[in-house]
């Protein structure tokens, strides 16, 4: 008996020293599969990240003879007396405040839409969900001679009217430039966030329906007390996620408008580029991605705020 005790301490202890050489095996395979994903991560998006945060104050050029030097908050000065960036300023959260409501509103309509069992569903899912699979580039080309004077879009402005009316040239003018933009990135848009709409009321219980059927309530009293309570997680993720999308508007006014016509569809992204790569402004262009993501950072953290679980 008392020979046994000790064995069963050896066999203890040899079955402990076991698993912790398998748990150290294990964190090493971790390590090792996670250490790719976490080296790109560190050279794409963080030393990117600090090295815009230092450049911000200093007076870095892109090709220079110069070398670079501290200048404090000069660049920041210069961004608050920009004209133009003040009103890439305002173009952009023209656009967030336009597209964010509006793309979300679609996308669940669609999502409610298709979510309906009838025949042709999946037919429909995959037609609205194309534009995203689709290169921005691309959908914005496409756009373009859409929008053109004597484009499609006028044209069938014009057979609707029977010529009474003459469509505008979109893009080259400043009062339509952005809203055509608008319309295009809506388009584009909506068929992801209706997968993760759709994603949404699926999870919601069956029965929460199946008695409100036999109440007899309405289908608006039934999306009001049923659907929309059950989407509140879904809600925010589908906001923040537009509205990051929103402020990073950059490749349809590159490929579209280049900034114009006089300025009205310059954004924060594309002025930062722009200053960065065709100017050269290397500092510049940091203090405006600077800018651009304590904005990001704000407004994330509002809608965070607005949309969280109130007890």
């Amino acid at each position: 008996m008392t020979a046994a005790v000790p064995l069963r301490a050896r066999l203890r202890r040899a079955h402990s020293t076991t698993q912790t050489g398998a748990r150290r095996r294990e964190g090493i395979i971790a390590v090792g599969m996670a250490a790719p994903a976490v080296l790109l991560l560190f050279v794409f998006v963080v030393i990117p990240i600090g090295l815009a945060f230092v450049l911000a104050f200093t007076s870095a050029r892109l090709v220079s003879p110069t070398p670079a030097r501290f200048v404090g908050l000069r660049n920041f000065a210069m961004l608050a007396e920009d004209p133009v960036f003040l009103r890439s300023v305002l173009n952009t959260f023209v656009f967030a405040a336009v597209v964010v409501p509006l793309q979300a509103g679609v996308a669940l309509g669609l999502a409610l839409l298709i979510n309906a069992r009838f025949r042709g569903t999946d037919f429909f899912r995959t037609v609205y969900f194309i534009p995203v699979v689709t290169s921005m580039v691309v959908v914005s080309i496409v756009w373009t001679l859409l929008y053109q004077k004597d484009g499609l879009l006028n044209r069938v402005i014009e057979a609707v009217t029977f010529g009474q009316v003459e469509g505008p040239d979109w893009l080259n003018d400043p009062s339509t430039s952005l809203a055509a933009i608008v319309f295009m990135s809506v388009w584009q848009g909506a068929g992801f966030h209706m997968i993760i709409w759709l994603a949404g009321l699926q999870t919601i219980p069956a029965d929460l329906y199946e008695a409100a059927s036999i109440d007899g309530v309405s289908r608006w009293t039934r999306f009001r007390y049923v659907t929309w309570p059950g989407l509140r997680a879904t809600r925010t993720f589908v906001l923040i996620t537009i509205t990051i999308a929103a402020f990073s508007l950059f490749t349809q006014v590159n490929v579209m408008t280049q900034g114009g016509p006089l300025d009205s569809t310059t954004t924060v992204v594309y002025q930062a580029v722009r200053s960065g790569y065709q100017q050269q402004q290397t500092a510049y262009a940091s203090a405006i991605s600077l800018v651009f993501f304590v904005l990001v950072l704000i407004v994330s953290l509002v809608q965070r705020y607005l949309t969280r679980e109130k007890d």
